[in-house]
């Protein structure tokens, strides 16, 4: 391959892009028109605009994206995650198009990418599932009626997506016809699809995923499990692997179930076989057939790139030997940085980007689609950047990651970094029995403010004094002067 498109953006954008220049491959980033402040617009080799900001007319435009890497005259295609990276009309769009599609083939994503036609495979092979209802019957009536005999909570899924969107709770049977609509809604608007399916909510589970690789001679392997289970609403916002939760025993059993599913549909590259464990069973929750966001914590403690290795894989250049990417080293935590307010509940933080600065030192990574001067818009979704850490154990990886946020800087929009901390200082974090429900249990609420110490309340009132000339500043929403933040921007 001598040029690659990506039809993406932000950070897995950029990642794409390092992998391809590692491998002496141009690259031409497939972008909307609101996209051109961005890392990955500047590093790419070509640049394509393939529509305007609504994702319907750019990202998730199937003949967009098709156009624009015809007219970037390039051999391939990665589709990062999320937009159309599960969609087995966009993979086979490529392939007819005369793309090399980086991916696993059209049929094995309709086999698995499909969350109810991956439920009755599993069945099939006997990996453990939780009760629900996987039809073919969409209406609302019925589906509250399935709701009702599974017995609430039960959790209303698109089938057709992952990450949490197009996924609601029904506490009750009350709230059924509203939380299945909004699915469904949610579910056409992500992913093209409004199929749902239902499943009986476990109350007390975590999230443990295994990545899955299937080389370029049909060989397919797990390079082990990650735990997701710190979420809100459904979205991941810390990972790490491995998970403290299972046993050695467990996890060879959870594996392989994990290659099973795979292998019955010859799968080629990155995928996820996710879980939900709970009182010692554990049950398959679905299927991504794509690259993860959490996935560099996976290659930090495995060793493996699998950015290049899909690549590889998609150019028959990649295989899997005996005995390699057996074994786990060491501890990995990956936190997600978001520009959003967490005083405020995790309220959204658009505008112009100030300084971002990351700490250097071992083991750590940062994987990241914005600089400064970039603009963090409304229009997708507002996560910065991700920060990994490697160490060798959990304790001493949860110490490194607190230090990391505590030294990185990102002036000009609010950031998800104090929320992060509290997380990673909670008891139950640092045990490792958290569950999908801890961050409901736990942050609720917005948390509060850190208190400034007396020198930094002397210091700040000393410098809104020298810029401003006043002694006291009036509190408003539109006067900058007014948050002691933007006194450091």
């Amino acid at each position: 391959m001598k040029r690659i498109a990506i039809a993406n953006r932000g950070e897995v954008a950029v990642r794409i892009i390092k992998a391809c220049e590692e491998l002496e491959i141009e690259t031409v980033l497939l972008h909307s028109d609101v996209d051109t402040h961005s890392r990955a617009y500047r590093m790419a080799t070509k640049s394509i605009c393939i529509g305007p900001a609504s994702t319907a007319e750019s990202y998730l435009n199937i003949e967009a994206n098709i156009q624009g890497a015809l007219a970037g005259k390039v051999d391939a295609l990665h589709p990062g995650f999320g937009f159309l990276s599960e969609n087995p009309d966009f993979a086979e769009a490529c392939i007819k198009a005369g793309i090399i599609f980086i991916g696993p083939s059209p049929e094995s994503i309709r086999a698995l990418g499909d969350k109810v036609n991956c439920k009755a495979l599993a069945k099939k092979l006997g990996i453990p599932l939780v009760p629900g209802y996987q039809g073919e019957n969409q209406e609302v009536l019925f589906l509250a009626q399935e709701a009702e005999r599974i017995g609430y909570p039960v959790i209303v899924k698109a089938a057709a997506g992952g990450g949490g969107r197009g996924m609601k709770l029904i506490q009750a049977a009350s709230e059924a016809k509203e939380q299945i609509e909004s699915a469904q809604r949610e579910a056409l608007a992500a992913f093209g699809s409004s199929k749902v399916f239902l499943e009986k909510y476990l109350d007390k589970a975590k999230h443990i995923e295994f990545q899955i690789f299937g080389d370029s001679i049909g060989q397919v392997t797990h390079l082990m499990d990650r735990e997701c289970s710190v979420q809100r609403r459904h979205q991941k916002i810390i990972e790490e692997a491995l998970s403290p939760s299972i046993s050695t025993e467990l996890r060879i059993k959870m594996g392989e179930c994990a290659v099973s599913i795979a292998k019955s549909v010859n799968y080629k590259g990155a995928g996820t076989v996710e879980f939900l464990f709970q009182d010692e069973e554990f049950y398959l929750l679905e299927v991504n057939t794509r690259l993860q966001v959490e996935h560099p914590v996976t290659e930090q403690v495995m060793g493996i790139d699998l950015v290049k290795a899909q690549i590889l894989t998609a150019q028959n250049d990649f295989i899997l030997t005996k005995d390699k990417y057996k074994t786990a080293h060491g501890h990995s935590i990956e936190c997600r940085v978001y520009a959003e307010n967490s005083y405020l509940g995790g309220l959204p933080s658009t505008g112009l980007l100030g300084t971002v600065f990351f700490p250097e030192g071992p083991g750590r990574r940062y994987e990241y689609g914005f600089e400064k001067g970039d603009t963090i818009t409304s229009y997708y979704d507002p996560m910065i950047a991700k920060i990994i850490v490697w160490d060798e154990n959990r304790n001493r990886a949860i110490k490194k990651m607190c230090k990391v946020l505590k030294e990185t800087l990102i002036f000009g929009v609010h950031t998800n970094i104090p929320y992060l901390l509290a997380i990673l200082a909670h008891p139950e974090f640092i045990k490792g029995t958290m569950t999908t429900r801890f961050i409901e249990t736990y942050f609720k609420d917005p948390i509060l403010p850190e208190r400034l110490s007396p020198i930094d309340e002397k210091n700040i009132s000393q410098i809104k004094k020298y810029f401003t000339g006043k002694k006291e500043i009036k509190k408003t929403k539109s006067n900058p002067w007014s948050f002691d933040w933007r006194m450091w921007s």
